[in-house]
């Protein structure tokens, strides 16, 4: 069976992150003698085959081989040097990711390096195909064909920035410290999974898998543990779930020049970098300094950019990108405006029921509240027309459920029996109602909406209120940061204001970043404008975010599913033992989400819109999976120079 690659995908369009891990599996026996073939290493052990290898990939052929000179989309000569800033609008108050009080910026991770590398904050690397993995801190990998365990062989030549070596020690250290002081819900699930590491030498580290479970993204997952240095953690006392400024040494190309935690934060490129002459680096981390500005609104941000005080911008205000873009330096050329294809599926970005909220459980409650907002009309009067209505939770990809289930879909739903409502069988995948473009307050919207509460006993009372049989008011709660932008500030009032108009006592409560963090980790809302991961392919993973497993406390997971139905369609799609199984499985999987009804999708854009100042260049064509300006770009000098001297930048 050979794998699809994943440049010929149609339509693909996965993130992989702004954090985001999408999962790929599924891998038969003709996979693994691919793998044998393609790896040109292999060994028998207890009668299985053990594939040796440069990279991973589940179902076994991998589109870089071992010899590979650099990655396809980058450009192997792209100059070292300069900088790059961009903003951040909000309040920080961490440099510690990991802890579950404080908040801390991307940039406080770019330092750290795996056994299998990654992009700058967990972005797609190789960016231009998916599910695949290759050697960064290691050299090759080991595995049998039945994934029981796996051997990271180590570059000895890896350093942290303090000169000191990078250790199996110090993985097999970061792995632990993750299960003893990391998040619960992580914690939780790899101690079930991955019941022991084994410190073979210094430079040669083993993972053991748990028996009787789905191996699916286990090697992955341990191969992007984060390297931290075990000496610094012991000589500072330093902990993992504490909130703090100072940082460890990592080993990657970036270290922090400075900390202000109000102002800026600094970094700087490691002239030590041990991996910088590595084929998985060339052409990558181009820039010698990485800035971000701190801002309190986001009107500010915008001002300091025309300013030139921060030089690079990825747009996410419609309403600025279609009417603020006129100022001079656009209009003389000093400043670039350009839309690039995003090649990835949309976030599923939306409005988030939270299951645990009693008034909330009742689905009818659920859509009653969300025929209070209107697509049609924001995106035309708000948001000028740019955005399109979002669907799916893995929209424009092949696992993107459509029509009524049929083939192996309808087989695998089937199978499950009476977990499956009879709709879902029969009915094409659940989609967003339908608004009226000309006003805001759809009245045929408002009349299902006044039905659906009156049916679940939610009644209008004298003072205009809905009311139980108990009295009690139908009450809810809204948690909202006040960081956001003007524009989604604008669209989240006038969805409460139809939400009240119905009787409903609603309050869109807007609190500062970090409290908006510690709120929604103690799940301290009844709705919450947030976001799910997309998908095209299981894993592990996927129970973490849509799992029941850890859904009252999962940080993946902020509607709190628990659904049998989820369950039991991830548990079939890690059994899958081909990708049209899985596809077939995933297209299940976002049917049930969408029918289980978790959140108000909202938009998407199917471009990428940034702004920058016309010194910084990039590849011809942009990967599909990663944008890269942290990553790929690189800064032409002479441009550079020509801005300063003409005053446009400071």
């Amino acid at each position: 069976m050979r794998q699809t690659p994943r440049r010929q995908i149609p339509q693909a369009r996965v993130k992989a992150a702004r954090n985001k891990h999408i999962w790929w599996g599924g891998l038969g026996v003709l996979g693994l003698l691919i793998t044998l073939a393609a790896s040109g290493m292999a060994r028998a052990d207890d009668d299985q085959n053990i594939m040796s290898s440069h990279g991973y990939n589940f179902y076994g052929e991998l589109t870089y081989p071992a010899d590979y000179p650099h990655f396809d989309y980058v450009n192997p000569d792209a100059p070292k040097g300069g900088e790059l800033a961009i903003s951040f609008v909000g309040t920080l108050d961490s440099m510690n990711p990991y802890a579950r009080q404080g908040r801390a910026h991307a940039f406080s991770v770019f330092m750290y390096e795996s056994l299998l590398g990654e992009a700058p904050a967990g972005a797609a690397a190789p960016a231009d195909v998916y599910g695949e993995y290759y050697c960064l801190l290691c050299e090759r990998l080991e595995y049998p064909e039945d994934r029981s365990w796996v051997i990271f062989y180590m570059r000895p030549e890896a350093r942290f920035s303090d000169g000191t070596p990078v250790t199996a020690h110090d993985i097999a250290f970061s792995h632990n410290l993750l299960l003893d002081q990391g998040l619960k819900s992580y914690a939780d699930a790899v101690r079930k999974r991955i019941p022991k590491v084994e410190v073979i030498d210094d430079h040669t580290i083993k993972f053991y898998f748990a028996d009787g479970i789905s191996r699916r993204t286990l090697i992955e997952q341990v191969g992007g543990v984060p390297a931290w240095s075990k000496k610094w953690y012991e000589e500072t006392g330093a902990k993992l779930n504490e909130s703090r400024l100072d940082i460890s040494p990592g080993s990657g190309a970036y270290m922090v020049e400075s900390v202000d935690i109000s102002r800026r934060i600094v970094l700087k490129r490691n002239p030590d970098h041990w991996g910088r002459d590595l084929p998985f680096n060339v052409g990558r981390l181009n820039f010698d300094r990485l800035r971000v500005e701190m801002f309190g609104d986001s009107a500010a941000a915008f001002e300091a950019f025309k300013a030139g005080e921060y030089t690079f911008r990825a747009e996410g205000d419609s309403r600025i990108w279609a009417t603020q873009y006129e100022f001079p330096k656009v209009q003389n050329g000093a400043v670039v405006k350009k839309e690039l294809l995003d090649g990835a599926p949309p976030i599923p970005t939306g409005i988030i029921f939270n299951l645990g909220s009693e008034q909330l459980q009742d689905r009818r409650v659920r859509e009653a509240v969300a025929l209070a907002y209107n697509f049609e009309w924001t995106n035309e009067s708000l948001q000028y027309g740019l955005f399109q209505q979002r669907t799916s939770f893995s929209q424009g990809t092949p696992v993107m459920a459509t029509d009524a289930p049929e083939g192996l879909e309808l087989e695998l739903l089937q199978s499950l029996g009476d977990l499956v409502p009879e709709e879902m069988l029969t009915e094409p995948a659940r989609l967003p109602h339908t608004s009226n473009t000309e006003t805001l307050r759809d009245r045929r919207n408002v009349r299902q909406a006044m039905r659906l509460l009156d049916d679940a006993g939610w009644e209008v009372g004298d003072d205009g209120l809905r009311r139980n049989a108990e009295g009690e008011t139908l009450k809810l709660n809204f948690l909202f940061s006040s960081a956001a932008s003007p524009t989604l500030t604008g669209v989240m009032e006038n969805f409460v204001s139809n939400v009240s108009d119905m009787g409903i006592d609603i309050t869109l409560e807007r609190v500062d970043s970090s409290q908006f963090t510690a709120r929604e980790r103690d799940r301290d809302y009844d709705l919450l404008y947030d976001q799910y991961a997309a998908f095209i392919g299981t894993g592990t993973g996927l129970r973490q975010r849509f799992g029941s497993e850890n859904a009252a406390f999962s940080l993946f997971n902020p509607a709190g599913l628990a659904s049998p139905l989820i369950d039991e369609i991830i548990n079939v799609s890690l059994r899958a033992e081909t990708q049209d199984e899985e596809y077939a499985a995933m297209r299940a999987l976002d049917r049930a989400l969408r029918h289980e009804f978790i959140m108000i999708p909202l938009w998407y854009n199917p471009n990428h819109w940034v702004a920058y100042y016309d010194m910084y260049e990039h590849p011809e064509e942009i990967p599909p999976y990663n944008l890269g300006y942290l990553d790929f770009w690189w800064v032409n000098e002479e441009k550079a120079d020509a801005l300063r001297a003409s005053g446009a930048l400071r």
